[in-house]
Formats: structure tokens, sequence, C-alpha cells
């Protein structure tokens, strides 16, 4: 192999593992997600899988208010306040889920709509 076919692979490969920020966070939130729709789905037995993808995605929030409450983020601040806001939500409503006082259902609808938002997708309402 000669050094034109080592660096062509040395770069292909840098390439493909180069992630955005944005690339970052629709992975973290849809990996999540999944994570939590997985263990409701597989019942009682899973409960410790679904509190420990529950206090992930508290954490995952908790570093979105920190990030959108930071002075030099770059998003409209409407948009800031409104990430802020959710995150406070999904903090109170897994409370309520994991005393079971609340359904995990509006958790996994916030996450979508937030990776719709990354995406680039709209919702079609």
């Amino acid at each position: 192999m000669n050094a034109q076919n080592l660096a062509q692979r040395a770069y292909s490969q840098t390439g493909r593992t180069t992630k955005t920020a944005r690339g970052t966070e629709y992975e973290l939130i849809a990996r999540t997600t999944h994570r939590i729709k997985a263990a409701a789905e597989a019942g009682p037995l899973s409960y410790p899988k679904l509190v420990e993808a529950l206090s992930d995605n508290q954490k995952l929030w908790t570093l979105l208010a920190a990030d959108v409450a930071d002075k030099d983020n770059a998003l409209p601040q409407e948009l800031r306040a409104r990430i802020f806001y959710l995150a406070e939500f999904v903090q109170q409503h897994t409370n309520k889920v994991l005393m079971k006082k609340g359904r995990i259902t509006p958790l996994l609808e916030i996450n979508a709509a937030i990776l719709r938002g990354l995406s680039g997708r709209r919702s079609a309402q």
C-alpha cells in the first residue's frame, strides 16, 4: 500500500467520525429516547433500566438548560426560553413518572419534537 492510499484511508475515516454539535445532540437524545421507550415497553422487570434511562434523560436536559442559559448561546432568546422551560418540565414530570403518578408519553413526545427540530423536519400539524 502506498502513501496516497494510506492518506486517503486516514482522511476518509476522519470524515466519517466528524460530527457537528447538532448531530451529537440528536444522537444523544435519540439514543436516550429509544432506551426509555424500550424499557417502558419491556414491562415491570425492566424498571431498573427505565429508571436509568430516565435519569440519563434528566441529565441530558440539565445540560441543555445550562447551555441555553449561557449568555453566549447563539440561539434566539425566545427559543432558549422555550428549551429552558421544557427542561424544567422534563425534570418535574420525570419525578412524577418515577413516583408512578405520571405517564412516560409526554417525555417521549418532547424528545421527539426536539429530534424533529434538530433534523430540520416539521411536525404534520
